[in-house]
């Protein structure tokens, strides 16, 4: 049996649920505690464990998923660390189309060859890591809103990692007993909000960290049920068309690596979340398709569940708060 652990709303209500097949059982009354969040749960992880393997076994009450919507799996939410450029694919992409927008002179086999040297060259370089906000976070079904007045929407499909004990400058054999649970996270990304004319820095702030920008979940899958994560499939599709399809093998920097790193940069406590970075296939790659109000965007990772988000355009309304729209 494998289960999920989430945040569910059901009308107005939210709670902790656990997913066990295509029901959702409130935690809360599992285990007698109206004011439970997952953020407690992963606080005391290794006691939670054990006792969300028993719920998922035992024939408590539960709701059906049609009747629930799923939202950011970690309520309320810690840190997000982001990691760039961490794909061999999506780097040698990266580097093949901005070489060659920039005019240099050399053969596109000579440009195919100097980027995927490149995408090799950073096995040996340090994660690049940014941070993200949570109040950027969506849900599963969640609208995407697209944000003005910049155009180039962009897709970031990413596997998430969350932290489940408190964690500082781990060494990377031990890493990976930090993590809880592994999550699906989508890093939207405004690529004409990236790059400011007036300063020669990169603006992740415009460009990633709106409202819905990051739409994560539908759970959090323990570790246990994903011993190689490293065989998950990450798939994307904008109406129907496959956008990114590929292996978390062709990552760069690993999991227990980027944990290690990005502990010895800060300390990570439970309920914070590293994205891992995105492979191939943004949307430059398929002739600068950007998404556009009313695309739908379909995605997920062996193992995780999927996500469902409708693009839409922005809302005047000031007290904004993620909505969903698909049925």
């Amino acid at each position: 049996m494998t289960f999920g652990l989430g945040t569910f709303a059901r009308l107005d209500d939210v709670f902790p649920g656990l997913l066990v097949d295509d029901r959702v059982i409130d935690l809360r009354r599992a285990l007698d505690r109206e004011d439970l969040t997952t953020l407690d749960l992963l606080r005391d992880w290794d006691r939670t464990l054990p006792l969300l393997r028993s719920i998922a076994e035992s024939d408590s009450p539960a709701i059906e998923t049609t009747d629930v919507r799923p939202l950011s799996p970690v309520q309320p939410s810690g840190q997000i660390i982001c990691t760039g450029a961490n794909y061999t694919k999506h780097v040698t992409q990266i580097v093949y189309t901005m070489t060659k927008n920039q005019g240099d002179a050399r053969t596109d086999e000579e440009l195919r060859e100097f980027a995927a040297a490149t995408a090799r060259a950073r096995r040996d370089d340090p994660p690049f890591f940014f941070v993200g906000l949570p109040s950027a976070l969506a849900g599963a079904r969640d609208d995407v809103v697209l944000w003005g007045p910049h155009e180039q929407h962009d897709w970031e499909l990413e596997l998430a990692v969350v932290i489940g004990r408190r964690t500082h400058r781990v060494p990377v054999e031990k890493a990976m007993d930090a993590i809880a649970g592994y999550t699906i996270s989508n890093d939207i990304t405004v690529r004409d909000a990236m790059f400011r004319r007036d300063i020669p820095m990169t603006d992740f702030l415009h460009s990633k960290n709106r409202p819905t920008y990051f739409p994560t979940g539908p759970v959090i899958v323990p570790t246990e049920f994903v011993p190689d994560p490293s065989r998950l499939r990450i798939r994307l599709s904008v109406n129907g068309e496959l956008m990114q399809d590929e292996l978390v093998s062709d990552i760069i920097q690993g999991i227990p690596e980027l944990v290690s790193a990005a502990s010895h940069v800060t300390v990570l406590s439970p309920g914070d979340m590293i994205l891992t970075g995105s492979p191939a296939g943004n949307a430059g790659h398929h002739g600068n398709r950007w998404l556009r109000p009313g695309d739908l965007i379909e995605s997920s990772i062996t193992g995780l569940g999927t996500q469902r988000n409708l693009c839409v355009a922005p809302v005047a309304d000031d007290d904004f708060a993620p909505t969903t729209t698909l049925a």
